[in-house]
């Protein structure tokens, strides 16, 4: 049998989208990754491109020196006018050589080659230098430059070659590359490093946020007051907003059950006393105090349920439906009553259906009951910049004096006791409307003579 008291109870699920901080990391090390790999690679050709351009040059020059002073001798053999200045054509496999070859004619080679013969291509004409990389040495890669010449007082073609080892060139594109991916790899994790710092103190605030709200709820706190970068500001004002909006609920909150509790202080004391004075008359105090204490807890329900709605949300109604639906309700109540309505279609205010529906129909009904058979409703038709809808609901009776206006939103006070009711509708209605932002006032309609309702509501925004 397991014991209830050690079943722990099932941790609550957080759902997220996901760290921030591996967000910014991410995009910080690709953007790296890929810059620097561009970067790198555009570098390496750029450079091994000078290089090899370079050194192709200097074949090239050494290939116009050739030409320059190249001239054929008594038995159509070629020989040199000068000699080349450069001394490695002399040393054997100095990995610098030349070739002069034609047809009929034996190759003219460096001594550099000694034994050896470039293998040259003598079945086309190039008329400017070509150049390519042989391998026809083994363990010596060679970049070949060659040309096609026809020299003065021959005629044939000849072809001129030079040809360096590339292991020099291989071996400053092997120092360049080596230099450029070491440059980048320490680049690359100085960059990383200064991403990881960044992103740790840019997310610093959100932290401090988080150790602000702790103190909060272990101190009992109300506000955040720690000073914080501009961009947190905002996410910190609308903390603080959110802040006193629940502290003044919880204080609304209080303050509807100690008004709810004095308000039937009085009527259970009344009915304790005559219980235990045993009065003839306990039937009729029990009914008047319990219809009492009904009116009172009627009216703080309907203030605890419109603060509950308003809490719930941005809250959107359309007057017009609204007034409808009171009507065709108030109507069969009334019907010898004339209803006119009249404004704008399509007004919407800030508050829940539900809680308008109460309040309109309150307002009408009684403007039936106690006028004289007109009711007026007009729905303003504001402005686009206006922040409130004005209704007015004016009725053809004898009106209400101004000095007794005020005493009207006084729970339970009735001008006309002919008529049933409780004398909660207008201070319910004022309270109602005032937990959402808007007012009620009183005054003498100029139409029709009688009680001029203006209610005034917030308008919903806009939805974006």
């Amino acid at each position: 049998m397991s014991d209830a008291g050690s079943i722990a109870a099932p941790a609550a699920v957080v759902l997220h989208t996901g760290s921030l901080r591996r967000r910014m990391l991410f995009i910080a090390f690709a953007w790296i990754f890929v810059l620097l790999l561009g970067g790198g690679l555009a570098l390496e050709r750029t450079l091994t491109g000078l290089v090899t351009r370079n050194f192709d040059d200097q074949l090239g020059y050494m290939l116009t020196a050739m030409v320059s002073s190249a001239e054929i001798g008594p038995e159509g053999e070629v020989y040199f006018s000068r000699q080349l200045g450069d001394q490695r054509f002399l040393e054997p496999n100095s990995g610098l050589y030349y070739q002069i070859s034609g047809p009929g004619h034996d190759e003219f080679p460096s001594r550099s080659l000694w034994d050896r013969v470039l293998k040259l291509n003598a079945d086309h004409f190039d008329i400017q230098p070509h150049i390519y990389d042989s391998s026809q040495f083994e363990g010596e890669p060679l970049r070949v430059i060659e040309r096609s010449v026809i020299l003065p007082g021959s005629g044939i073609t000849w072809q001129f070659a030079v040809a360096g080892s590339r292991n020099e060139l291989d071996a400053q594109i092997s120092r360049i590359r080596a230099i450029l991916i070491w440059s980048f790899v320490v680049l690359g994790l100085g960059l990383s490093a200064m991403a990881v710092a960044q992103t740790y103190y840019g997310l610093g605030p959100l932290r401090r946020v988080r150790l602000a709200i702790m103190r909060l709820r272990e101190d009992g706190g109300s506000r955040l007051v720690e000073p914080l970068p501009l961009e947190v500001q905002p996410l910190v004002s609308e903390l603080n907003a959110l802040l006193a909006h629940s502290e003044r609920q919880a204080e609304e909150a209080r303050t509807h059950a100690g008004n709810l509790a004095h308000a039937l202080k009085t009527p259970l004391t009344v009915l304790t006393n005559a219980a235990q004075a045993h009065s003839a008359d306990l039937d009729d105090i029990v009914a008047r105090e319990a219809a009492v204490m009904r009116r009172q807890v009627d009216h703080h329900l309907a203030r605890a349920r419109a603060v509950g709605r308003r809490a719930a949300g941005q809250s959107r109604a359309t007057v017009r439906d609204s007034v409808e639906a009171v009507l065709r309700a108030v109507t069969r109540i009334y019907p010898d009553a004339r209803f006119d309505l009249d404004g704008s279609c399509d007004v919407q205010v800030a508050i829940e259906r539900q809680d308008l529906d109460e309040i309109l129909g309150n307002l009408i009904e009684n403007a039936a009951k106690y006028g004289g058979g007109s009711v007026f409703i007009t729905i303003e038709t504001p402005t686009s910049d206006a922040q409130f809808c004005d209704i007015w609901i004016e009725d053809d009776g004898m009106g209400i004096p101004e000095v007794a206006r005020k005493r009207l939103f006084t729970r339970g006070a009735r001008l006309d006791t002919s008529k049933p009711g409780t004398g909660l509708g207008l201070a319910i209605v004022r309270d109602v409307a005032e937990i959402y932002g808007g007012s009620i006032t009183l005054g003498e309609s100029d139409d029709l003579g009688g009680l001029l309702v203006t209610l005034r509501l917030p308008r919903a925004r806009l939805a974006k």
